[in-house]
């Protein structure tokens, strides 16, 4: 058993962060799935929102954040992001984060889908989350102790319901016990719970299900945003094109060069990313193929090297400027439920990043919202520890009943379908109803109070997928309207009754959602 004051499950950009910032009379460990850079983090083509511009504002920003997650957002939490974005991009510079700028050395400010300004900061064109993940490592302290290929498992709670420690699997499904006071879950979100995703393949919505079956809060799960431009080829999804080439001025195109997003919305192409998700999604269920168009872009190939790269490797001929496109599970607006600093409704538990539902995205993410969001939670947080690092000896180690026999699950394949069939884009009660009869045969709750210290990294994979596919669709089931990330065929427009309202869920209330009025 190896003791720390701090530890952090997960290597994205928000763990980085808080490591970074974290006192160095901390003993940190940080415990990565699989090693230090493959997190969604490294390969985030998008870049940072910030009020940068001469005609922009920190108001401005604020203004699209809540139009884009059809005002489900927490105003004070979204408030603060964007005040603190310009100063963090400003930090960043100084650490030594290389964003592409214009020949006098000024930054170029991108602009994407839901935005009225230009305020996107890029690295590397479309490689700005790498650029930033390989600017903080090297500023990790020594207190920083990182174990890679451990697979977390079970949160450890004493008898009054405190987190005080992780349980672990290696590569060789070999046990490993961590405890510390302060235990922080970055696990990223849960994209690879569906068939077609931008996710990397360990984000299987682990640090969700962690947090469930330990009696903590999750708000907002319905809401999922596919993003409306992966690559596409033979039935099968094969990596991001980012929102920035349609920023750019790429459109969206039919078989027969029609222009599909022209009279949709007034956006058009840069339409909130549901809508565009939505109306591909429209004609590829009637058989036709979505192309992006890309000759309006100069030097595609110099400011996209990521996607040029990504078209080459899977045989796609750029010089006809036409990526085969559709959209895919890409980010997840709801999570733990954590207040301003990231702590949860579990003493001595933490969430950050896409993990966590800290109210700043709302029904529908706002574009370049999720590394800001990373940078700032992770930054605050490390405050926090720093002014509470916690030392509560845990009062008595609850310990978990013997392992029962483990319940066939299904394969993560037909996980992964279920989810995009009926709980995917467009969803319906019908499709709702079937998919919850089918989570709920498997009877996974019986794991819930049982050791799963017998069982392999990839059984508990699926049985933390399919909780956390269970806490979508009983979420998906209990809004009966369309939002944002949720849209619901029988139930196709926001209805007033649900303005303001969000689902939240927690083990310990019977498994049974109920709706909170959020705060303005």
């Amino acid at each position: 058993m190896k003791k720390a004051d701090v530890i952090i499950v997960g290597s994205g950009l928000a763990s980085l962060q808080l490591a970074r910032h974290l006192s160095k009379d901390l003993n940190v460990i940080v415990l990565t799935k699989s090693f230090l850079k493959h997190s969604n983090s490294t390969y985030a083509q998008g870049g940072i929102a910030a009020a940068i511009g001469n005609r922009d504002t920190p108001y401005l920003h604020y203004l699209d954040t809540l139009e884009a997650g059809c005002h489900l957002n927490h105003p004070q939490a979204v408030m603060q992001l964007v005040q603190e974005a310009p100063a963090l991009v400003e930090e960043l510079i100084q650490d030594g984060c290389q964003f592409d700028t214009d020949e006098n050395g000024a930054l170029l400010l991108g602009k994407e889908g839901s935005h009225n300004q230009r305020r996107i900061v890029h690295g590397g064109g479309d490689q700005t989350g790498k650029r930033i993940v390989e600017g903080l490592i090297p500023h990790l302290p020594s207190n920083i102790s990182i174990y890679e290929n451990q697979f977390v498992f079970e949160l450890l709670l004493d008898d009054i319901g405190r987190c005080y420690g992780v349980k672990s699997k290696d590569q060789e499904n070999g046990p490993h016990t961590f405890t510390a006071p302060c235990v922080v879950l970055s696990t990223g979100g849960c994209g690879q719970i569906y068939s077609f995703t931008s996710n990397t393949d360990t984000i299987t919505g682990d640090g969700m299900a962690l947090a469930y079956i330990a009696g903590a809060e999750l708000a907002d799960m319905e809401f999922i945003q596919f993003h409306p431009t992966l690559l596409y080829l033979n039935g099968e999804t094969k990596g991001l094109v980012t929102e920035a080439v349609r920023g750019e001025g790429a459109v969206l195109i039919n078989e027969t060069g029609e222009r599909i997003m022209e009279n949709v919305h007034p956006l058009k192409d840069l339409a909130p990313r549901h809508i565009v998700a939505q109306n591909i999604y429209d004609y590829l269920r009637k058989g036709q193929s979505i192309y992006l168009d890309i000759s309006s872009i100069k030097d595609f190939q110099m400011k996209f090297p990521t996607v040029t790269a990504l078209c080459k490797e899977e045989g796609i001929d750029l010089s006809k400027s036409l990526i085969p496109v559709a959209p895919g599970a890409h980010f997840a607006m709801g999570g733990i439920r954590t207040d301003s600093v990231g702590q949860t409704t579990v003493e001595g538990l933490y969430a950050l990043g896409e993990t966590a539902c800290t109210g700043v995205h709302g029904a529908n993410r706002l574009a370049s919202n999720s590394l800001l969001e990373a940078l700032i939670f992770g930054k605050r947080l490390a405050q926090h520890i720093n002014c509470n690092p916690g030392n509560h000896i845990p009062v008595h180690k609850n310990k978990k009943n013997a392992t029962v026999l483990f319940p066939a699950l299904p394969e993560k394949k037909l996980i992964q379908h279920f989810m995009m069939d009926r709980v995917g884009i467009v969803r319906s009660a019908q499709e709702l109803t079937e998919q919850m009869e089918w989570l709920e045969s498997f009877q996974i709750e019986r794991l819930h109070e049982s050791s799963l210290d017998l069982l392999t990294v990839e059984q508990i994979t699926r049985f933390f997928m399919m909780q956390t596919a269970w806490l979508i669709t009983a979420s998906a089931m209990e809004r009966e309207e369309s939002r944002g990330g949720h849209y619901r065929s029988d139930f196709p427009i926001e209805r007033e009754n649900w303005q303001k309202q969000q689902i939240i869920q927690q083990r310990s209330l019977e498994r049974r959602a109920f709706n909170e009025q959020i705060k303005s």
